[in-house]
């Protein structure tokens, strides 16, 4: 059992303040426009309520969007965070000069490669992601948009499976609440 140490507690609250500042203006596509941050956290979250409770993982966790949607470099980030946290967030981190069907072909390709850490952090990335999708999707998406998003999570979280069986059996569920949603909304 891992037990937190002090150290511990001000590395996570060090990288949730380095995102948050750093993921300041950014809000999320909801309708409500939730703060970025929120997803951070919830992400950090999923994963310690499961069990995973390594601080590499967690930092990593808040951190794992940064290159991605932030100006921030991998030099900028190795800097802060060391070269474990920066591998874990470049592997996660999908490049943004590259089309976004070939972005989400290129995840599902990736997805079985990635190491353990990064799988754990991408499984609950997903699990957020489909959560929202299902419960508060962003105001332009139809119905069948957010069926082609479950359809191409579930192709990304294939690859991912075999690490934390409450974590995918918590994905497969909002999963299936979010088809059911569709249904009932295409039904009325």
């Amino acid at each position: 059992m891992h037990t937190t140490t002090n150290s511990d507690i001000h590395k996570l609250l060090h990288s949730l303040n380095f995102a948050a500042m750093k993921h300041n203006d950014q809000r999320r596509k909801d309708k409500d426009k939730s703060p970025y941050v929120n997803h951070l956290i919830g992400v950090a979250e999923i994963l310690s309520r499961f069990g995973e409770n390594d601080i590499i993982i967690l930092q990593a966790a808040v951190l794992h969007d940064i290159l991605e949607d932030t100006q921030t470099t991998g030099e900028e980030l190795e800097s802060a965070f060391g070269k474990e946290i920066t591998g874990i967030v470049q592997e996660v981190s999908d490049d943004k000069s590259v089309e976004k069907e070939e972005r989400k072909r290129l995840q599902v390709e990736h997805a079985p490669f990635i190491s353990k850490k990064a799988k754990l952090i991408k499984l609950a990335d997903k699990i957020m992601n489909v959560t929202d999708v299902g419960q508060n999707p962003p105001a332009d998406w139809d119905t069948n948009r957010r069926e082609k998003y479950f359809d191409w999570a579930d192709s990304v979280v294939l690859g991912l499976r075999g690490h934390n069986r409450e974590m995918e059996n918590l994905y497969d569920t909002q999963v299936s609440e979010g088809r059911k949603r569709i249904l009932k909304q295409r039904k009325n």
